[in-house]
């Protein structure tokens, strides 16, 4: 079946504009295509691959080598006077479940001890080499892949090292990715490697809505007949494309276009010097595009507004993007001076009206004007959030096996060696120690002469590592009316938002159970998209009674479904109350029948009560639990070693 043709595509001008850049000069460093579901992401970009120029690859060379200029290095070189043929651009898509050998290749290891061989089997990324490397749900992607990748693509090079084996091979290519960010984010450090981003939507337009129905209803009943109508478009896009990128090397970048880049990235405080490369290299592509032999201020236009937005996020709650006045006012002061006979001085020439107007700054998180906290029927109000701060580190107990993070221990395919799997565990990285003491006592029975082992499969062992897990981290969360007290609630957010930031980092799933009233609510499904967590709590409500048993018994039926649906992740609990129970008859009673079907899971009750007299009803909870006790005040990091220097101060004296 024909694919969907890229100029079949309705709207997305900027995905549209940002692929063929890409392709024009791989060296931008891929593209990032950010969007809700159903907006033909996917088709778009698996579209691109039909429009890339046929590369000459030598016969029977795995890792596509150019006769005209074959890899020294190449595992199946040399390649000296090899003959070779045409074929098409390949698109190589990555699943999300892919294992590490599967990306980059994999060793022979059993050859390697046995015959001295080397024996590399290529993985994705030779595949791709020379052509398009796509990856759907990036962002769910683990991160030691996704920086594999774009090492891979930003050294052109990719290498495999097991047991002191080295294997290492040419992998250029065109790094796609796409994501929802109703998902979860990338790391901003891996936001930052990916050349180029894209923001796309499903249009709101009746009219062009129609046209993309009628389109797909009209490939889905014929698609041979639909791309056939289609292909000369194509095909005209196709040898554009081939155009640009044979002028591509005769495009100069003047000094001027060089600092009006290096003014608008000032401007937007873009941290490194990538942003300025990335940009360069874009804006140099966009004039190959236009049929230009030098760059201008539209081409640095164009090319800062597909660069420069997923660069300025200073956190996982900072919405992507950049202000086109703000990028305007830059290219402005990039602009060298014009003397003449009107000029006067600084500031000559341009009137009131013409002088760019003051923006309102805006209002940081959590500190809205008072008056503009919502009281809702005289009992429920909404509370902003104060500054977070670096958390705590509360881990789950024990040794799991689940998804690679940062925050418990864990047994995983990577860290440090602590030991050897069982004979009968076939996964993982080879043992070399305990693989050769497998095989040394049958030497002799097997017939060993000379230099080698005689090895077997079953003398493979692999290694026993210790690292890190991601958990689920699920937030209980009293927004009764007792919490709103006395800007309560504004300190509860503050802490809660900081350990957010920890979970973001750490990679944890996260989610926020709530409960006020006489019942309580899952706010927030158990989500890898912290930002979404944060943005419930910023508009959480309080006021009225508080039902801490229901808050307890819907948190302990959110786990139990979680342990269904992703068993392997396990739990931390972050209760966040005073420990008072008001609502309803026997609340106290029920409370405490509920947190018996807690036990077991680890913990953390964050203690928010406040005033002179206290009823330690949260420390009460804590041992009903079976969790650690933290007072509101102990969340921040430096509280916990301000105590710690204290009790030491202390034993010293």
């Amino acid at each position: 079946m024909k694919p969907y043709p890229f100029t079949a595509v309705v709207g997305m001008p900027d995905l549209r504009l940002a692929l063929i850049l890409s392709s024009i000069s791989p060296a931008v460093g891929g593209v990032l295509v950010r969007g809700e579901k159903g907006t033909a992401k996917s088709t778009m970009v698996r579209a691109l691959a039909g429009l890339l120029p046929g590369v000459d690859v030598v016969d029977g060379c795995r890792f596509s080598c150019d006769p005209a200029a074959p890899d020294p290095v190449c595992p199946d070189g040399p390649h000296t006077g090899a003959s070779g043929h045409r074929r098409p651009a390949r698109l190589v898509e990555l699943p999300v479940g892919a294992a590490e050998d599967r990306v980059v290749g994999s060793l022979n290891l059993e050859r390697a001890l046995a015959e001295g061989v080397t024996d590399y089997q290529p993985g994705l990324l030779a595949a791709a080499h020379r052509g398009l490397l796509y990856v759907d749900e990036v962002n769910l992607l683990h991160d030691h892949l996704v920086d594999t990748l774009l090492d891979a693509a930003a050294m052109g090079r990719a290498t495999v090292e097991r047991e002191g084996v080295s294997v290492s091979h040419a992998a250029r290519f065109v790094l796609i990715g796409t994501m929802n960010p109703e998902e979860g984010e990338l790391r901003p450090q891996l936001l930052d490697r990916f050349g180029l981003t894209v923001e796309v939507a499903s249009s709101r337009d009746p009219e062009q809505r129609v046209e993309v129905v009628r389109r797909r209803l009209a490939y889905e009943a014929d698609p041979d007949a639909f791309a056939a109508g289609y292909a000369d478009e194509d095909t005209r896009l196709a040898e554009e494309i081939e155009s640009a990128q044979r002028l591509l090397p005769a495009v100069k970048l003047p000094d001027d276009a060089l600092r009006q880049i290096a003014e608008i990235c000032a401007s937007f405080e873009v941290d490194g010097m990538r942003a300025d490369i990335v940009t360069a290299r874009a804006a140099v592509a966009h004039a190959a595009w236009a049929g230009r032999d030098e760059v201008t201020t539209e081409d640095v236009r164009v090319a800062a507004r597909l660069a420069l937005p997923h660069r300025r996020r200073r956190n996982p709650f900072d919405a992507p993007g950049i202000s086109e006045e703000q990028l305007e006012q830059a290219l402005q002061d990039a602009q060298p001076p014009e003397p003449g006979p009107e000029d006067d001085g600084p500031g000559s020439g341009a009137t009131p009206e013409d002088a760019p107007q003051d923006v309102p700054p805006e209002v940081p998180r959590g500190d809205a004007p008072q008056g503009q906290s919502q009281q809702q029927g005289g009992q429920q109000k909404t509370v902003g959030a104060g500054e977070t701060f670096k958390a705590r580190v509360f881990r789950v107990k024990g040794m799991g096996e689940g998804e690679r993070g940062r925050r418990s221990r864990a047994i995983t395919d990577s860290g440090r060696t602590i030991g050897v799997q069982p004979p009968s565990v076939r996964d993982g990285r080879p043992h070399l120690v305990a693989t050769v003491k497998a095989a040394a006592p049958h030497q002799k029975a097997r017939g060993r002469e000379g230099a080698g082992l005689k090895m077997r499969r079953q003398d493979l062992r692999f290694a026993l590592r210790e690292g890190r897990e991601g958990n689920l981290v699920l937030f209980c969360v009293d927004a009764s009316g007792s919490m709103g007290a006395k800007a309560r609630m504004r300190e509860v957010k503050s802490a809660v938002l900081s350990l957010l930031l920890d979970a973001y980092q750490r990679r944890d799933k996260v989610g926020l159970v709530t409960f006020r009233g006489d019942s309580a609510e899952l706010a927030l499904p158990p989500t890898i998209s912290v930002d979404a967590a944060a943005s419930r709590l910023e508009g959480l409500p309080t006021g009225g009674r508080t039902p801490l048993a229901e808050g307890l018994l819907e948190a302990a039926r959110v786990l139990r479904v979680e342990e269904i649906r992703d068993p392997r992740r396990r739990p931390l609990l972050v209760v966040v109350t005073d420990g008072r129970a008001t609502s309803g008859a026997n609340a106290v009673a029920r409370a405490q029948a509920a947190a018996g079907l807690l036990t077991g899971v680890t913990t953390v009750v964050m203690d928010c009560e406040s005033g002179r007299m206290r009823l330690g009803l949260a420390a009460d909870l804590a041992g009903r639990l079976g969790g650690e006790h933290v007072p509101l005040s102990d969340v921040a990091a430096e509280s916990l070693a301000d105590a710690v220097r204290a009790r030491t101060a202390g034993r010293a004296a």
